[in-house]
C-alpha cells in the first residue's frame, strides 16, 4: 500500500558502490538550509505530479530517482527523469498489496546476470537476445501505457 504522504529519501554519490542514504540533516550540513529545502519541495512536487499522470494511465509509480545540480546558485534538475531505469513502474491492474511486484524495468537483465554469475566487474557479459527482447518489451509497454503512442 502506498504511504500515506510521499518520502524524501535522499542519497549521495559513493566513491564505490551504491549511492549513500543520506539524512534531512546531512543534506543541510552539505548545501544548506533554503538548498535542502528546495530539493525536498521541488523532489515532492515532480514526484506527485508524475505519480498522478502515471496513475491516470495504469501505472503506479513506486519510487524515483531524481538528480540535481546547481548553476550560480540555481537548483537544477539533471540527468534522466522518471524511465525505467531510474524508477519502479508497477501495473495498476496487476497490483498485489503484499507481493513483490513485476515491474517495467530492466529486471530480466538483473536476473539473468545474476544466473549467469556474473561478478559485477567490467566487462559485463553479452546478453542473450531473449533477455535484450523481454526487456525492450516491458520499456516499450511502459511507454505506450504512458504516452498513448506505439513503438515500431
Amino acid at each position: 500500500d502506498p504511504f500515506p504522504e510521499v518520502l524524501f529519501t535522499p542519497t549521495t554519490k559513493a566513491e564505490i558502490g551504491h549511492d549513500e542514504n543520506m539524512s534531512f540533516d546531512e543534506v543541510i550540513d552539505m548545501v544548506g538550509t533554503e538548498i535542502a529545502n528546495q530539493l525536498r519541495d521541488k523532489t515532492i512536487e515532480v514526484f506527485m505530479y508524475a505519480r498522478d499522470y502515471a496513475e491516470s494511465k495504469g501505472i503506479i509509480i513506486a519510487d524515483t530517482k531524481m538528480e540535481f545540480g546547481l548553476i550560480d546558485d540555481e537548483l537544477i534538475l539533471i540527468d534522466e527523469l522518471l524511465t525505467p531505469d531510474s524508477s519502479r513502474f508497477w501495473d495498476v491492474g496487476e497490483y498485489e498489496p503484499g507481493k513483490s511486484q513485476a515491474s517495467f524495468d530492466k529486471q530480466p537483465v538483473r536476473d539473468w546476470l545474476d544466473e549467469a554469475g556474473w561478478d559485477h566487474e567490467p566487462p559485463a557479459p553479452i546478453l542473450p537476445d531473449n533477455v535484450v527482447e523481454k526487456t525492450r518489451e516491458r520499456y516499450i509497454e511502459a511507454y505506450s501505457k504512458l504516452t498513448g503512442a506505439t513503438l515500431n
